[in-house]
């Protein structure tokens, strides 16, 4: 505390003591001094409430057309290295090339012998009883 707010402390209690009206004036600055004399809160980066949140950052995105057409970008899980390169379609095996990467097929466009047929028929039945089960039409 600072002196001034001691010298007005030892006048205010003189004044107590002759004076009882002065009680709610006693309440107010004893008030005044337990704020005063604090700074500012600093805003500080970290986890927390009332903490500037940084934003997060994520990879770079490669845009060089000579490296995306000879190495596999993105494949390297490791913090240092490069990426591995990418080998002539020869060295790969033949199912790589038969995979389906577009849109799954739909029921009617299964084989009934196959087990994928039988993984889809499972698969929209659990659906149609999930749909049911929350009252909701289809």
């Amino acid at each position: 505390m600072s002196s001034y707010s001691l010298f007005r402390i030892v006048a205010l209690t003189k004044c107590i003591t002759t004076n009882p009206t002065t009680v709610l004036c006693r309440v107010n600055v004893s008030n005044r001094l337990k704020t005063r004399g604090y700074a500012k809160k600093v805003v500080a980066k970290g986890k927390g409430k009332g903490m500037v949140k940084e934003e997060l950052q994520g990879p770079e995105v490669c845009k060089d057309t000579v490296k995306l057409t000879s190495h596999a970008v993105g494949a390297n899980i490791f913090k240092q290295g490069d990426d591995p390169k990418l080998k002539p379609p020869e060295e790969y095996p033949e199912w790589l090339f038969q995979l389906n990467l577009g849109e799954p097929k739909k029921l009617p466009e299964l084989e009934q012998d196959t087990w994928q047929y039988w993984k889809r028929l499972r698969k929209e039945n659990i659906w149609r009883s999930n749909r049911l089960q929350k009252g909701k039409t289809f």
